[in-house]
């Protein structure tokens, strides 16, 4: 599979760009039904552009779950924070995904993956290869500094050119320490050396208030989240290694 990130969704044959674009402004052609197993209101939508269509996944932001911890309201910004952060380190493990206004209110339209419902991270000690490796250890160095609270098994799909992505990022970004996942297989390993790189670029983008990776942070979160978030940043760069789990909670439930 190419590396450039803007082939990445090769099974819909059209560029990063033009899925984003039919995303963002294409008409709501079809809703297929509510995605029974999300613990949020979620519904499986085609959208529609000129001669493009594209299977998405819908959130409303009135369809969220309250939850304790995190504000009301917040977790699709959360969601299309993790997209924009996966973005420009150019990994793609967020699905591409637009906010905007949709059939049932402001809420997030993400690229569906197609993918096999069998196979999820747990399947992978069967077939981990370099390749599978290298993707995973940047899917923990993503987890650990958008503070993923919620990294299940079942979020980890393999489309069929063997690319890795992630989904269900709402539970990111918050100011105390919540990383919750099951990929503790490289805790304490170094990172590969293009991995800290692409963390050093990231640091750069974030630490430009004009840049427009940080101007469009801050319409999506506070100021002190924004700044754990780079706290988080610089201290993986200068561990140079996977992080270890911590004293709370490291596991989510379920764990697929």
């Amino acid at each position: 599979m190419s590396d450039n990130q803007h082939d990445k969704p090769s099974s819909t044959a059209v560029t990063m760009e033009r899925v984003l674009e039919v995303l963002e402004n294409g008409g709501i052609d079809q809703e297929y039904g509510v995605l029974r197993w999300s613990s949020n209101y979620a519904f499986l939508i085609a959208v529609a552009d000129k001669d493009t269509q594209l299977t998405a996944v819908y959130k409303p932001q009135r369809g969220e779950r309250p939850l304790w911890d995190f504000p009301d309201g917040t977790l699709c910004y959360r969601e299309m924070a993790s997209f924009q952060t996966s973005n420009v380190l150019a990994w793609d493990i967020v699905p591409p995904t637009a906010l905007r206004e949709a059939s049932r209110g402001l809420g997030t339209v993400q690229f569906f993956i197609d993918h096999d419902p069998q196979i999820n991270y747990f399947s992978f000690n069967e077939d981990l290869d370099d390749a599978l490796a290298l993707q995973l250890m940047r899917m923990v160095a993503f987890d650990y500094i958008v503070n993923n609270a919620d990294r299940k098994g079942g979020h980890c799909l393999i489309d069929s050119q063997g690319h890795l992505w992630g989904i269900d990022h709402g539970l990111t970004f918050h100011t105390a320490n919540k990383l919750r996942t099951v990929i503790w297989d490289f805790a304490g390993e170094p990172l590969p050396a293009p991995v800290l790189e692409d963390l050093e670029k990231l640091n750069a983008t974030l630490d430009n208030s004009g840049s427009v990776y940080r101007q469009g942070l801050c319409e999506l979160l506070s100021g002190a989240e924004i700044s754990a978030f780079q706290s988080r940043l610089r201290h993986l760069i200068k561990s140079r290694r996977c992080p270890l789990p911590g004293p709370g909670p490291n596991y989510p439930w379920p764990p697929v």
